[in-house]
């Protein structure tokens, strides 16, 4: 494990800083897709190696990536269909003979929150002539298909609105992006072994839980069989959530949270300015129009909760905790996705000392799966188990930690069952 954490630590800063500008070919042509990013394992090790990134070394195994550009059609929170996009990344590099005995494993990475478009799957290796961050370990590193919906409201859907952390429209876009990437496998010659794995942090990890539910309750196991899902530090329980939020007297992120309030209302056909105070209403809908990344948005929000100067309308805070009918506490009761019982193992991956999502939240998802008859659901405290107990990492930082976690767990179990 100890090699595993010096190679993931280093990851953090390659995150950041990422491959640069690396040649690709441009000359290969795909059915129902487009190229988005053609680069060789030696391209990508040169870079991990100028950045020094610890435990990466001359005698490490890197794999390339072919990068593909998917549209597809999925539903969204109204019932409407939305053309959609993804992305989805084949490692370059794997023995022919082993890719047509074996074939690829695939991960569906549900990605965390973004508010510029800029940053979507599909878009970001467009414009920076690199992978995507979390590619690096679940491909060139591990050499999984990873799969990365844009979700509605990014990509080729940014005229819609952002679906924040409603379980319907992103499982939705999850489930058929995963159909499409499929297809396109099949029209491309890409030879896939049916094995899945879902994965995906903060919001990605909500995203990632209400996919397998919908995959489970909706009877789509047969089309869709999963081996293993890994959600990690997402806000399952959104009721507790809420609660937690709404009685502190300052925001964290307040982004994060304006953005609930905002997705809710579009939802929900709520006016906004009665869940979020002006000045701050009457700015959401050009904040998040998809222009402008979390950066320049959260000094333009305050970070005080509510009250008539904070960000939440004090009587809309007011009958959340109030009123037992209230329409939000019924929307986000509705909304949570840890009150059920996975027949497919699940491990949940979450930083102790999170400073968002608390740890918490993935305590009250694991026991009340088991309570419910969940097969097999275990909690891993990611410091813990990767032998930093004690540390204090918080959620941003947590997230390359927990994706390094996340794929040597995923390859032990391809280890076992596909032999490689």
């Amino acid at each position: 494990m100890g090699k595993l954490l010096n190679g993931i630590v280093g990851l953090s800063v390659f995150f950041i800083i990422g491959c640069g500008d690396l040649h690709q070919p441009t000359n290969d042509t795909v059915v129902g897709g487009k190229i988005v990013v053609d680069l060789d394992g030696a391209s990508i090790k040169k870079s991990l190696l100028d950045a020094k990134v610890p435990g990466v070394d001359e005698n490490t195994t890197i794999y390339g990536q072919k990068a593909y550009k998917i549209a597809y059609t999925t539903t969204d929170e109204e019932g409407n269909e939305v053309e959609a996009s993804g992305y989805m990344v084949v490692p370059k590099g794997l023995p022919e003979a082993l890719v047509a005995a074996k074939g690829y494993s695939m991960v569906s990475d549900d990605h965390g929150t973004i508010f510029a478009n800029n940053d979507a799957p599909t878009v970001l290796p467009q414009l920076t002539n690199m992978p995507a961050g979390a590619s690096i370990i679940l491909t060139s590193m591990a050499g999984f298909v990873t799969l990365q919906p844009d979700y509605i409201g990014f990509g080729d859907s940014n005229a819609h609105y952002h679906p924040f952390v409603l379980k319907k429209s992103l499982a939705n876009a999850t489930v058929d992006f995963i159909r499409a990437a499929k297809d396109f496998a099949l029209e491309n010659d890409i030879h896939l072994n049916g094995q899945l794995f879902i994965t995906g942090y903060s919001e990605g990890g909500y995203a990632a839980m209400a996919t397998l539910q919908k995959i489970e309750q909706e009877g789509l196991l047969a089309e869709l069989p999963v081996t293993m899902a890994a959600p990690m530090a997402g806000p399952y329980d959104l009721n507790s959530t809420a609660f937690g939020v709404l009685s502190q007297p300052a925001l964290s992120v307040p982004s994060f949270m304006a953005d609930v309030g905002y997705a809710y209302a579009k939802a929900y056909d709520k006016a906004l300015s009665s869940i979020i105070n002006e000045p701050y209403a009457s700015k959401l809908p050009t904040l998040f129009n998809g222009s402008i990344d979390r950066t320049l948005i959260d000094p333009e929000l305050t970070n005080k909760t509510t009250g008539a100067d904070g960000l939440f309308n004090p009587q809309f805070v007011g009958d959340f905790f109030q009123n037992p009918h209230n329409w939000f506490r019924e929307a986000v009761v509705q909304n949570s996705v840890h009150a059920w019982a996975p027949q497919t193992t699940v491990r949940l991956l979450h930083c102790k000392s999170d400073d968002v999502i608390p740890y918490g939240i993935s305590q009250i998802t694991e026991g009340t799966m088991k309570h419910l008859g969940a097969k097999d659901v275990a909690l891993l405290p990611i410091e813990d188990t990767l032998g930093m107990t004690g540390a204090q990492i918080g959620h941003a930082a947590c997230g390359q930690l927990g994706y390094g976690l996340a794929s040597h767990i995923f390859s032990d179990v391809r280890k076992a069952t596909i032999g490689y």
